[in-house]
């Protein structure tokens, strides 16, 4: 059995924190000795930046240079795990990982992994769920593995503020394991109730090594601005004048992006960082490291894990859904400073958010049961795409109706190749009890942090701590003034402005549906004769610039404003489609017949262009918001439009809708239209739906 060495364990400590004088924190030697000499299973709560990677990358270290096998290491984010893989190796780790970014050097590591050149293997959860992995790769090094770590494991909880439905399948793995293999679980999260579902996944005789969750160097504040432009206003008011560096947390992607171009528009040097940055995400993590721009914007794709301890700010432009997550997020800003602001901006639109977050976050009874009952009917299984057509879901909701069907045990389905099947399993009702346990936590988990917006400034530490769990009377107070909550009007009405002058494209479709229109008889690749041109949309529905107005003038008032006229006036300038239309047509509706055709009317006299209204619907079919993806959309739109017989200008002409989700109305429009004479037809809608598969 290997022994700690605490001179050595010292010296990692140094080499790894590139500090000659760095000592060891409260028990964090204490647990390193613990692993290391194989004292049994141990979970380490310790808040941001108490330096728990130190335990087990020093722990692994001390382990290889015992002649121990490799170690594994179950990381929740790409963004955590580079940084995890940067300090291994400043500690003379040979650390690799094996996961979705990185395809182009899975037979290296697979080499290395087989001559023991790997001394730390980093994976997400997710990856245990992969076949291949788990028997190509999983099996040849399952032998050896001297110790499985699992970072925030607070993931683990059906409770833990960022579930992932594939941490469950450590709850079997952990089952698996022989009692004396070393197991090190780490969060900065935990309250009890966490605690408790974590000693019941993690056990037996599961220790806990528990720390202060106080945080002194954050001055924490909450601000109400109801409104985006209010705070918009407030953000580029006080960037001008706060010290340092920090990160900007969004709940949308669609917000992160706007927050970062708004901010550029007033001359931050700011960075949008969602999931869908993709290859750049290394490179905006590292220019924040290295103080080249003034903050980041991001969803919590930037979350658990980053690692600047000089980070001065961390604010948020909407409330999270949790006091765990807004711990977690908070919790990077001041780790080595003196001081820091964590600030939390409260607007009227996060509400709706968090309850669609809530309300999505498990498939309803019918979902599962249109999944079930698709599946049943076909012998041989179905694929995604398969199950698109069949069943009316988004791609989302059938995919995380799968997931989270395929984890239970036993399963109701299983995956053969790229088909899903039944089993001869039933889905039992404790599915639906936990799913009915979870909902109803994360409800009181909202209104947790609705209390915390509501506290007076000095208060909100304590809050944190007790309602983690902790102790709160050794916090102390805020070390910096509070930042002002006052909003400047001249800038709140040019972020009123910036949130009307933006416009969306609409990119035309190039393809038929996997099937065709059989109604229609069109299968196959259109036609670029007949297809529609690229788009625009003035807005996304019911946002924060001119989408509220379509929504009001749609379902309030039933008649779209001049303003919003004027404005598509003023896109269709800038747009500048070439060749000109030179005719305005409508998309028809029969449940709103004069809607549309009244402001494609208004719009062609601002344009000074003839309107012709020569659509019609053939067949009343619900609405397409009511069809959850693409497939749906298109048989839904199949044969219910025709030209009414009038005669067909042939100048290219501006086609006008509301709304646009799918693009297939205005794919069949544009078809009829470019058959019956017309030319280049450009789509414009007011507004777009943001569910577009």
């Amino acid at each position: 059995m290997p022994f700690y060495v605490p001179e050595r364990a010292l010296e990692l400590l140094r080499k790894g924190s590139g500090r000659a004088d760095a000592t060891f924190r409260d028990d964090q030697a204490q647990a390193i000795r613990h692993v290391v000499e194989g004292r049994g299973r141990l979970l380490v709560v310790q808040k941001t930046g108490w330096g728990k990677s130190f335990v087990y990358f020093i722990a692994t270290k001390l382990l290889r240079d015992a002649g121990q096998g490799p170690v594994l290491l179950i990381s929740p984010l790409l963004a955590l795990m580079r940084n995890q893989i940067a300090a291994a190796k400043r500690m003379g780790l040979r650390a690799a990982t094996i996961n979705s970014d990185n395809l182009e050097d899975w037979t290296d590591v697979e080499a290395k992994l087989g001559s023991d050149e790997i001394d730390i293997l980093l994976i997400s959860p997710e990856r245990l769920a992969n076949e291949r992995f788990r028997t190509q790769v999983l099996v040849g090094i399952a032998g050896r593995i001297s110790m499985l770590v699992i970072d925030e494991a607070h993931c683990i909880s059906d409770w833990g503020h960022d579930f992932r439905p594939h941490y469950r399948l450590l709850e079997r793995i952990v089952r698996t394991l022989p009692p004396n293999l070393r197991l090190l679980a780490t969060t900065a999260t935990a309250n009890n109730r966490v605690m408790d579902d974590l000693a019941a996944v993690l056990g037996p005789n599961l220790e806990v090594s528990r720390g202060d969750l106080n945080r002194t160097s954050l001055t924490l504040q909450t601000i109400r601005l109801p409104s985006q432009a209010e705070r918009l206003a407030w953000l580029a008011e006080q960037l001008a004048t706060l010290e340092g560096h920090g990160i900007i947390y969004t709940l949308t992607v669609h917000d992160a992006n706007q927050v970062a171009d708004w901010l550029k528009t007033r001359g931050f040097n700011v960075e949008a960082y969602t999931g869908e940055t993709g290859d750049r995400r290394e490179e905006l993590e590292q220019a924040l490291l290295s103080n080249q721009i003034k903050a980041l914007v991001a969803t919590t794709a930037l979350g658990m894990g980053y690692d600047k301890p000089d980070l001065a700010f961390v604010i948020h432009y909407q409330m999270p859904g949790s006091v765990v997550a807004y711990y977690q997020q908070v919790g990077r800003a001041g780790r080595a400073l003196e001081s820091a602001y964590g600030i939390l901006l409260s607007g009227e639109e996060e509400s709706r958010i968090a309850d669609w977050f809530i309300k999505t976050a498990f498939p309803t009874r019918q979902e599962v049961a249109d999944v079930l009952d698709a599946l049943e009917r076909e012998h041989n299984g179905l694929s995604v795409p398969e199950l698109l057509s069949r069943v009316n879901l988004s791609k989302g909701r059938i995919e995380k109706t799968l997931a989270l069907l395929s984890l239970e045990s036993p399963a109701p389905i299983a995956k053969q190749d790229s088909k899903w099947q039944l089993t001869a399993a039933i889905l039992s009702e404790g599915f639906w009890a936990r799913a009915e346990r979870l909902t109803a936590l994360r409800r009181g988990e909202h209104r947790q942090m609705q209390a915390y917006v509501s506290l007076p400034f000095g208060e909100h530490m304590g809050f944190l701590i007790r309602a983690l769990d902790g102790d709160s009377s050794v916090v102390n107070p805020p070390a910096l003034t509070p930042l002002s909550t006052h909003v400047n009007d001249d800038l709140v009405r040019d972020a009123v402005a910036f949130l009307r002058r933006t416009s969306l494209p609409i990119q035309p479709r190039l393809q038929w549906p996997a099937g065709g229109m059989p109604l229609s008889h069109m299968k196959g690749k259109i036609p670029e004769n007949l297809r529609a041109q690229p788009g625009k949309a003035l807005c996304t529905w019911n946002d924060a610039g001119w989408g509220q107005l379509v929504k009001q003038g749609k379902y309030r008032d039933s008649h779209f404003a001049d303003s919003l006229a004027a404005a598509c006036v003023k896109m269709i300038h800038e747009w500048s489609p070439q060749p000109t239309p030179t005719w305005v047509t409508c998309v028809p509706s029969l449940r709103h017949p004069d809607l549309v055709p009244n402001f494609a009317q208004r719009l062609a006299a601002a344009l000074n262009l003839p309107f012709h209204r020569l659509l019609q619907k053939t067949d009343n079919r619900p609405e397409q918001k009511t069809m959850e993806n693409s497939a749906q959309q298109a048989r839904n739109i199949d044969g219910s439009l025709a030209l009414n017989g009038q005669a067909v200008p042939d100048g290219p002409v501006l086609l006008i809708d509301d709304m646009v989700d799918s693009r297939w109305t205005f794919t069949v429009a544009a078809w009829l239209l470019r058959k019956g004479g017309s030319g280049e037809v450009w789509p414009l809608a007011l507004s777009q739906t943001g569910s577009d598969q």
